[in-house]
């Protein structure tokens, strides 16, 4: 089964890929790595804004680091000209949590992202991860993920 029928299985359709916001590049390709910059908590409805501990709940902060997923999932989909299919496997993700000085549950806010993108690759999304805690993130948003992708 292809990864966008996959995708498709679990009700998630990948947006265009967001283009940087300041002077640095979506993504870079050396040999058989895929380099993603950090990918901000967005959705259709626009920005996840909110501080983990204060503003929002380890649900709610879990669902902002999913739509990192999907939209690291998008540019690794544009780095690899449309075909997420040469996807080897994700290698790692780094998840910054906007987050109180008191909230320690960052890890199962970055499981979001981590569980979504084991239910949409299988194997090939199990991966090496760091979740630390951020005073502050772009735009107030509740979390930021960037990632290692290994492709053919």
């Amino acid at each position: 089964m292809s990864i966008q029928d996959r995708l498709a299985e679990l009700g998630v359709t990948l947006p265009d890929a967001p283009a940087p916001a300041a002077n640095y590049v979506p993504f870079v390709v050396t040999g058989h790595h895929v380099h993603v910059s950090g990918q901000i908590s967005q959705g259709p409805e626009g920005l996840i804004t909110g501080k983990l501990g204060a503003d929002l709940d380890v649900e709610a902060g879990a669902a902002a680091a999913r739509a990192c997923a999907i939209s690291l999932l998008a540019q690794l989909r544009r780095a690899c000209d449309g075909d997420l299919d040469r996807l080897v496997r994700v290698v790692k993700l780094v998840g910054f949590v906007n987050s109180t000085p008191d909230f320690t549950d960052q890890p199962k806010v970055i499981n979001g992202a981590s569980d979504f993108l084991v239910a949409a690759l299988g194997e090939a999304g199990r991966h090496a991860r760091s979740a630390v805690s951020a005073a502050s993130l772009p735009f107030g948003v509740a979390v930021e993920i960037e990632a290692i992708f290994e492709i053919r």
